[in-house]
């Protein structure tokens, strides 16, 4: 692969979140009088739009909107997001895929100002040609943010690659045309992902080595 352009995912991909949200989604959880998830359920469970995903943990949209029930882990999500730390060798990365001319942008079903506020607080804004999030916090899907970006970019199809940690991030690929590169780093487990015969690799760190 050699890419002239990266589009990033970043809850999982890029920032290391996934204990965070199983950890707020366990409260909630509580809340609702319904059983915990433990991290290897969470990865077996977790999907796009993330309304399916709730449903199956058990909440019953019918006594509680999802819109509420999605609100309420959101708001226990950002009081701790700052414990979440980068995942290992992303600057690293980062280096080796810039000094290769390798430009890059983040694509995230994450709220917009959310995304931005992480990418401050980890220093990696002007790592970025565009972070590209939603204008809402429900995580229904990225892939017509994907369009629109891909409408924007200088870049043919085969120049740019996605590199994400869920299925999502492969059907969105799919659907951009473009090439896809996933790592089991926390939302959906590696047996998961293998399943979708995607090309996986296990850290960040091999990222560099694949596009060289």
């Amino acid at each position: 692969m050699s890419p002239r352009h990266v589009i990033w995912d970043w809850n999982g991909t890029l920032l290391d979140d996934a204990w965070l949200c199983v950890e707020v989604m366990n409260e909630l959880l509580g809340q609702h009088a319904l059983p915990p998830v433990d991290a290897r359920r969470y990865e077996a469970l977790f999907r796009f739009p993330v309304v399916d995903y709730y449903r199956e943990l058990g909440f019953d949209f019918e006594r509680t909107p999802f819109e509420a029930v999605g609100t309420a882990f959101i708001n226990g999500y950002q009081a701790r997001q700052h414990e979440c730390r980068l995942q290992p060798h992303v600057h690293e990365t980062f280096d080796a895929l810039e000094n290769r001319g390798v430009t890059m942008s983040v694509l995230s079903a994450s709220q917009q100002s959310r995304l931005e506020a992480q990418a401050r607080h980890h220093d990696v804004t002007e790592r970025f040609v565009r972070l590209l999030g939603l204008d809402h916090h429900y995580a229904d899907g990225k892939l017509e943010l994907g369009r629109r970006w891909m409408s924007e970019l200088n870049h043919a199809a085969d120049e740019v690659l996605l590199i994400g940690d869920t299925d999502h991030d492969l059907h969105v690929a799919q659907a951009l045309g473009i090439r896809c590169v996933l790592v089991p780093s926390g939302h959906q487990s590696r047996e998961r992902l293998a399943q979708t015969g995607a090309t996986l690799v296990d850290s960040l760190e091999q990222v560099a080595q694949l596009v060289d």
